[in-house]
């Protein structure tokens, strides 16, 4: 298993409590409005089924904040051996009554303790952008670890300036959590400083919903 222990976030459990009062909210909205699902945003959905042909047969595939399990799932249905963990509990709850052929756990990217080359890919799908400036690199140096190589990563985040503090989600449930916002070349630098080689860069406009995004997939080659 791995020796790289890596720094907790003062607020993690401030992070993961309002993440247990969003979830049935964000459920439902998933559900019946399609929002968060990949299926009904078409360059999201390439950039997952791209990934999903990337990491064919290379071996597990990890989905580090999973939320109730969306993508996990239509990972499952393109044949994967995938998993998922989240740091709420009560998403876990949801994803395992939503699809209870799949397989998930509590956990936060920051307690993961993954054996080196051991997987053939990990997912780090609108997750990471919780993680303070200073561990998300080390979180990331620790997936380029577990990743065989020719294993790949995927990840998508927030971009702009500097961090935004969130007081409500969801349909105005009261939660208290930092969205780290990065510039896209700047989160590309972290991702290939921790020891990958970016394949592909998804730049994404803001929508109704969220602000402007960025979708990075990068390959772990030696």
């Amino acid at each position: 298993m791995s020796a790289h222990p890596i720094d907790r976030p003062a607020d993690l459990d401030v992070v993961r409590d309002s993440y247990d009062r969003v979830a049935d909210n964000y459920v439902d909205m998933v559900l019946t409005t399609g929002i968060g699902d990949i299926r009904t945003v078409p360059w999201l959905k390439a950039s997952i089924d791209a990934f999903a042909d990337s990491v064919s047969g290379l071996g597990p595939v990890l989905d580090v904040g999973c939320g109730p399990g969306t993508v996990t799932a239509y990972l499952a249905e393109r044949g994967l051996d995938v998993s998922g963990v989240d740091l709420s509990p009560r998403m876990i709850e949801n994803a395992r009554r939503l699809y209870p052929a799949c397989r998930f756990d509590v956990a936060s990217a920051t307690d993961l303790r993954l054996a080196e080359e051991s997987l053939g890919g990990v997912l780090g799908w609108w997750s990471l952008f919780n993680l303070p400036r200073d561990v998300l690199p080390q979180v990331l140096a620790h997936f380029a670890r577990a990743l065989k190589p020719g294993g790949h990563f995927i990840t998508a985040t927030h971009v702009g300036d500097g961090d935004r503090v969130r007081t409500e989600a969801y349909g105005g449930v009261p939660v208290r959590w930092t969205t780290h916002r990065w510039r896209p070349e700047e989160f590309v630098a972290l991702i290939e400083a921790a020891g990958l080689d970016t394949v592909a860069e998804l730049r994404l406009p803001a929508d109704e919903s969220t602000g402007p995004g960025v979708v990075v997939m990068a390959r772990r080659n030696r």
